[in-house]
């Protein structure tokens, strides 16, 4: 499993580049982590959503069963230190901490206690979402109707009213084209019919979006992103990676 810290090309292969908080934020400091197919990233956050820290990250292991993630995102807590909570987002339905599917991961990930099992690991609260409900946290304005889609490995969804998440759905795998979106605008989509056809089907979706769910605003994140080559809508954005980590703080706003 290689190892990198994004913002510092650097740092030497096999370990994440240590990067702490300098100074104390005034307030509870998150922990910010994104578990993808492909990547395993986290940060520092300030009460604010702010970076306090630079965005780590490491290679999902190939054998993606809990145990092998965890282990693998050990090494990127220790490298992030003096942490008061945790948020993690996760790429499949997760309720009350728990993951139920996991198309992409182990199997292993169904009906996992993800959110107790990190608790008792790192001893901090913690709380577990959907991935691309964290990422829409860190991108929505909250005004309207807004949908994110994730484009990564697979694909994620999230719709918000007024800035308030609408739990349950998973978009990527609803029908469409006698497969599902994720069939045609995930990893496997891509690498099956190359960047233009790709482009052309993605395009095609965000009208079927805008038809189906009369959408204010659409945001479409994860790593794919950067094989767009067209430029979309006014209403579309285009947001970064960092999102899916700096919508974490957003699952504690029910906290004082």
């Amino acid at each position: 499993m290689s190892a990198n810290a994004t913002n510092n090309p650097s740092s030497p292969a096999g370990a994440p580049h240590r990067a702490g908080n300098s100074a104390r934020s005034p307030g509870p400091v998150t922990l910010a982590i994104d578990i993808g197919g492909s990547g395993l990233k986290a940060m520092l956050l300030d009460p604010a959503g702010k970076p306090l820290s630079e965005r780590l990250r490491v290679d999902t292991p190939a054998v993606s069963t809990p145990k092998a993630v965890l282990a693998a995102l050990d090494g990127l807590v220790k490298s992030l230190p003096g942490f008061d909570r945790i948020s993690a987002g996760f790429p499949g339905v997760t309720k009350k901490g728990v993951t139920y599917t996991a198309v992409n991961l182990h199997p292993g990930w169904m009906n996992f206690r993800f959110q107790e099992e990190i608790e008792k690991r790192w001893k901090k609260p913690a709380r577990v979402a959907n991935d691309a409900s964290v990422q829409g946290y860190g991108a929505i304005r909250g005004a309207g109707v807004e949908m994110i889609l994730t484009l990564g490995t697979g694909v994620g969804s999230a719709i918000f009213t007024d800035g308030k998440l609408c739990p349950g759905l998973e978009f990527g795998h609803h029908p469409w084209k006698k497969k599902t979106y994720e069939d045609y605008l995930g990893r496997r989509g891509l690498d099956k019919r190359g960047k233009k056809q790709w482009n052309k089907l993605l395009g095609e979706a965000i009208a079927q979006t805008a038809s189906t769910f009369n959408w204010d605003h659409l945001y479409l994140g994860g790593g794919n992103t950067r094989k767009i080559d067209f430029d979309p809508p006014k209403n579309v954005t285009i947001v970064s990676n960092e999102a899916g980590l700096l919508g974490g703080v957003a699952l504690w706003r029910d906290t004082a």
